[in-house]
């Protein structure tokens, strides 16, 4: 992580603009059509909360607005990004563990099943975020959801997801999101482009090899 001049970045004038703005984050919804997912998941025994947040990485790696991030009142950029999960420890309570994106699968699913396992014996987060972009993700999987909007709390701005549980339409399995960005970090264009990326990665999960 290092500090850059907005000036001489493309987020310039979204410095200006937002930095100092009361709510300057942007929430969108997007209804996904998780069906390679799920039977990717059933097929290989692989947990579909890890299959998603590698496809969130993946998706998110080949925008270069992911890289930069508003850090207090500064702006930084990241050479990584990491997917953030939240984890049920053994004493029942809940941990924060960051992953790091590795473009290969079996290395990210082998990264989320030793951090997920530490974290939930250990009860201690796992925290890249001096090293990494990291990518929030909180998944409700005990209900369904139409979508949800996190808080601004002018602490962290780091974009932000958010899923319930998957519903069966017929043949498919659907699953609706909620993905928040500050707007210094991104505008419209880039996070439609990112929820774009993120279905095409979805579809490709097929394609993806795995060692497990």
């Amino acid at each position: 992580m290092r500090e850059i001049n907005p000036i001489e970045t493309t987020r310039a004038q979204a410095f200006k603009l937002w930095m100092s703005a009361p709510n300057p984050m942007v929430t969108f919804f997007k209804t996904l059509d998780v069906t390679p997912l799920v039977h990717f998941h059933r097929k290989n025994g692989l947990k579909f909360n890890m299959l998603l947040d590698y496809c969130i990485g993946r998706a998110a790696s080949s925008i270069k607005e992911f890289y930069m991030l508003p850090v207090g009142d500064k702006l930084m950029q990241y050479d990584t990004i990491a997917v953030n999960t939240i984890v049920k420890n053994k004493n029942g309570e809940i941990n924060s563990c960051d992953i790091l994106y590795t473009e290969k699968l079996e290395d990210f699913n082998r990264r989320y099943m030793d951090s997920t396992s530490q974290v939930a014996e250990t009860c201690q987060d796992i925290d890249l975020s001096d090293e990494s972009m990291v990518i929030g993700t909180s998944a409700i999987i005990d209900t369904e959801i139409d979508g949800a909007v996190g808080m601004n709390s002018g602490i962290f701005n780091n974009p932000f997801i958010i899923w319930g549980r998957y519903r069966r339409n017929w043949f498919r399995y659907l699953l609706t999101i909620s993905f928040q960005f500050h707007h210094t970090q991104m505008d419209g264009a880039h996070a439609g482009a990112f929820l774009a990326n993120l279905q095409a990665e979805i579809n490709r999960i097929y394609n993806a090899k795995t060692n497990h």
